[in-house]
């Protein structure tokens, strides 16, 4: 008997509920609170106001708030505005390319209502009572009248209450308020005629007044740019540039006082930062990057915004005529403000401490110069064939010679021997140390030995050691931008260890109360700002830790610089320090501190 099964296939293909798909929609929005601030930020400017309140706690995962004057919601549109793809901006497909509003594809606030519980008051002018709306997992829970003034009041409370999963992998609360602090920085810079304040915990970050373009720079990047700002103006018929470019010595080793703004929105393009940079070309060192903020205007028919969730990347009908045209501008704002490359004669202040320049030369010293053979060789005509051999250096081999010591096992034992018997060192062109030993001779470079140096110990300051701090007899203040001065708070406790004793005094100002004993006295807060801008140079490498980076960028800030002059016993402790390391043949980075050269391999490059 033969037995017959039959297998009854069914549907596997459905509807997603509306609150999984508005949530899955939201993943690409709102990937953290910065992400809703940049979205209700836009929403209160295409509203009309002239005054926009942003409130955080908790870096944004409790609270994020904005508060405007705009023109405020009816009924009916405060409550069509939480659901998908409901906007004002758009009616055909035509508009879409006429679009000059920071929103308009209706996604924000849905994405917002699907992962935040989220409460609105809002009200018109000619209303006399406003609307009020709370809504939980893109539910509408509670609508009633309320007594409110004009504009809109939208708080989104709890972000990722309902997806656990995703609120896991938000990042520190200051990494989070940075962030944050970006997103409000872009909004505010391109409206300057807005006034903007932004609160965190209580504490106001940004108190922005309206006034123009340079003033709002100022505000924003710090009082160090007022004299220092260069005025961009470019109209032509396809498009309009305006703005301004920080002066060439106003550049940093790290990328994050510069703004690209298209029809006043904020955008990321490395092609039109490749225009800028080419303009600076001559002007600033390569590895450096300018400050600037540029606004470029034209017909929104010649791009396309819609082409990511966030809208920061864009794409141009021609790239090439805007590359020419950004690069256009800048150059002739420069050349339009005198700056030109010019020969740098500024002299290295450790040269200019040196006897032979800060001292004058005497009579016997000239008379004794002028009365040399060698002296009257260059000065008479004629003589260049003819320049005598000095008998000072007829014992030039003894200055090579090391005496022999024992050979260890170990190459790092050898060399470390050698330096104890304190072989002969040369420093050529001020950045290496010429060191010989019975094999040969090595090349340190003295920037990437201290960098080795300096790390192993901030390596063991962390580790339980802690540096000592040199107490301020007269303590110093050092006042910086809102974003750094987040970004300081977040590093306090690692560089506490690292020697620096800094305390919070109110309005992005520090109190510099005690500095490692190795940082000048009267350069504390160069140190400090170079060590930011070293952070925020590491600050998109994934790898690392946040104290990985703070301890790299202190030994590149820390280290002994190329062109600095050392004494003979500055080499030997230096070589000596570097050789007591655990790993002395390279920077932290990677790169070799010191080259060997074999008598071998000297014997073979002269035939011998």
């Amino acid at each position: 008997m033969r037995l017959q099964i039959t297998v009854i296939l069914t549907d596997i293909i459905h509807l997603l509920p509306d609150n999984i798909a508005n949530q899955i929609a939201a993943g690409e929005v709102i990937q953290r609170p910065g992400s809703a601030v940049k979205e209700l930020l836009e929403n209160a400017v295409d509203a009309g106001a002239d005054q926009i309140r942003l409130i955080i706690n908790d870096a944004g995962k409790s609270l994020v708030q904005v508060i405007d004057n705009g023109k405020g919601m009816s009924e009916t549109d405060a409550r069509m505005a939480f659901e998908r793809h409901a906007t004002s901006k758009i009616t055909n497909i035509d508009d879409l390319f006429r679009i000059r509003t920071m929103g308009f594809r209706g996604e924000a606030l849905a994405s917002i209502a699907a992962v935040a519980q989220v409460e609105l008051k809002t009200k018109r002018e000619e209303d006399h009572s406003g609307t009020y709306i709370e809504i939980e997992n893109s539910k509408v829970v509670k609508q009633e009248p309320v007594a409110v003034n004009k504009g809109t009041s939208i708080a989104m409370k709890n972000l990722f209450f309902n997806v656990p999963a995703r609120r896991n992998f938000l990042k520190s609360n200051t990494a989070e308020l940075r962030h944050i602090v970006d997103e409000f920085v872009r909004v505010a810079m391109a409206f300057p005629d807005i006034f903007f304040s932004l609160q965190s915990n209580g504490q106001e970050v940004f108190h922005l007044e309206k006034g123009s373009l340079k003033q709002r720079i100022v505000q924003i990047l710090g009082n160090s740019y007022n004299a220092k700002l260069v005025s961009v103006q470019e109209q032509t018929d396809y498009l309009n540039i305006m703005g301004f470019v920080g002066k060439p010595e106003t550049a940093k080793k790290t990328r994050g006082d510069q703004y690209i703004f298209v029809n006043n929105r904020f955008i990321k393009s490395a092609y039109l930062h490749h225009a800028i940079m080419n303009a600076f070309a001559d002007l600033i060192p390569k590895d450096s990057f300018p400050m600037y903020a540029l606004f470029i205007d034209l017909d929104p028919a010649q791009l396309d915004i819609n082409v990511h969730p966030t809208k920061q990347e864009i794409k141009f009908e021609d790239d090439k005529i805007v590359y020419a045209f950004v690069n256009s501008a800048v150059k002739h704002a420069l050349a339009q403000f005198s700056i030109t490359p010019t020969l740098d004669f500024d002299l290295d202040p450790n040269i200019q401490r040196l006897d032979a320049v800060s001292k004058p030369v005497s009579d016997e010293q000239r008379n004794s110069t002028a009365s040399s053979s060698l002296y009257q060789t260059f000065s008479q005509k004629n003589q260049a064939h003819f320049i005598e051999r000095s008998s000072n250096l007829t014992h030039w081999k003894d200055l090579y010679e090391t005496p022999s010591v024992p050979q260890p096992a170990k190459e790092t034992e050898v060399l470390h021997k050698d330096y104890e018997a304190e072989a002969p060192m040369l420093q050529l062109h001020q950045t290496y140390i010429v060191v010989q030993d019975n094999k040969g001779f090595l090349l340190v470079h003295q920037q990437s030995a201290h960098e080795r140096i300096l790390y192993e110990r901030y390596v063991r300051a962390i580790e339980g050691r802690p540096i000592a701090t040199q107490q301020s007899l007269f303590p110093a203040t050092i006042e910086l931008s809102p974003s750094d001065a987040v970004l300081l708070q977040e590093l306090l406790p690692d560089m506490k260890e690292l020697g620096y004793q800094l305390e919070a005094f109110g309005n992005n100002t520090f109190i510099i109360q005690g500095t490692p004993a190795d940082v000048i006295s009267g350069n504390e807060k160069m140190a400090i700002e170079n060590i930011l801008e070293q952070y925020k140079h590491f600050s998109n490498d994934l790898k690392y830790s946040r104290r990985e980076k703070l301890l790299r960028s202190m030994c590149l800030q820390n280290a002994i610089k190329a062109g600095t002059i050392l004494s003979a016993k500055e080499m030997q402790g230096l070589v000596a320090d570097l050789f007591a390391c655990e790993v002395p043949n390279a920077t932290p980075n990677g790169k070799p501190t010191y080259m060997t050269f074999s008598r071998e391999e000297m014997d073979k490059m002269f035939g011998r």
